[in-house]
């Protein structure tokens, strides 16, 4: 089955699903976009058709088929450190580091270009409905690092972290706060006996951070956990503006791996 045909399928089923009127079957690149943005919307899909799920995996996978997996083979690491420049959701690694909202939900905003937006749109509706499960467990309010499976990603987890928000100046706490987000992330992959992970520029975004100060931050805090702990993992700055290559090129001392950038 092509790609074009799975998506018509899907949206049918979730046009009968919500009971709307979608127009659809014209141009694949608009349906993707309607489908993405349908989805990014939904709280919870229960009760729809089991044949959903595997028509959205299916699709996801045929679109994954045709990109470039990035995998550590591709990238040059100095003391277990490499920069990547591109799509966090093609990096194959262990895991993966989400910049999320303090809902831990994923982004509700229609075809939002944030890093939880795309990752959930590229994972699949089952890391929502795994976040939503999550939240019912007893330990939850503890968990500083939510962690879900990575479904339809190269990555097998996916760890999703709330960084702080700077509405006026940046203060300690925010400063103590982004790195922990860091440390609390390589802490759990320790536990989990992970040996690769992905980091994304936490905060930097609609979360107003400085990103040069947010850089040092991080490699400081990363560097610093890597000669306390003694852990051989691969660890990935994976950074999606020109600005913050730029900047992580220049802290590292090394050039990044650069792949298309996130659109």
């Amino acid at each position: 089955m092509k790609k074009h045909e799975i998506l018509n399928k899907i949206l049918k089923i979730l046009s009968n699903y919500l009971k709307i009127n979608i127009i659809f079957g014209n141009n694949y690149e608009k349906d993707r976009m309607l489908l993405r943005g349908i989805l990014n919307q939904c709280l919870n899909l229960k009760g729809i058709k089991e044949d959903f799920y595997i028509l959205q995996d299916k699709l996801l996978r045929l679109e994954l088929n045709e990109k470039t997996i990035i995998s550590k083979k591709n990238l040059k690491f100095k003391n277990n450190i490499a920069l990547y420049f591109g799509d966090i959701t093609l990096i194959k690694s262990d895991a993966i580091v989400n910049a999320a909202n303090d809902e831990y939900l994923g982004c509700f905003i229609p075809c939002h270009n944030s890093i939880d937006n795309i990752i959930q749109t590229y994972g699949g509706f089952q890391i929502r409905d795994e976040l939503l499960t999550l939240k019912s467990l007893p330990d939850y309010e503890r968990q500083f690092v939510k962690v879900t499976k990575g479904y339809n990603l190269p990555s097998k987890y996916i760890f999703h972290v709330a960084g702080p928000h700077i509405v006026d100046k940046i203060t300690e706490n925010d400063k103590n706060h982004l790195a922990r987000c860091y440390t609390e992330c390589l802490n759990k992959a320790k536990e989990m006996n992970l040996k690769s992970i992905a980091l994304c520029c936490i905060s930097t975004g609609v979360y107003n951070f400085d990103n040069a100060l947010a850089c040092d931050i991080a490699v400081d805090t990363v560097e610093k956990w890597l000669k306390d702990n003694k852990y051989d993992i691969k660890i990935i700055f994976d950074v999606f503006k020109e600005e913050d290559c730029i900047l992580y090129e220049r802290r590292l001392q090394t050039k990044a791996y650069k792949s298309k950038k996130i659109d």
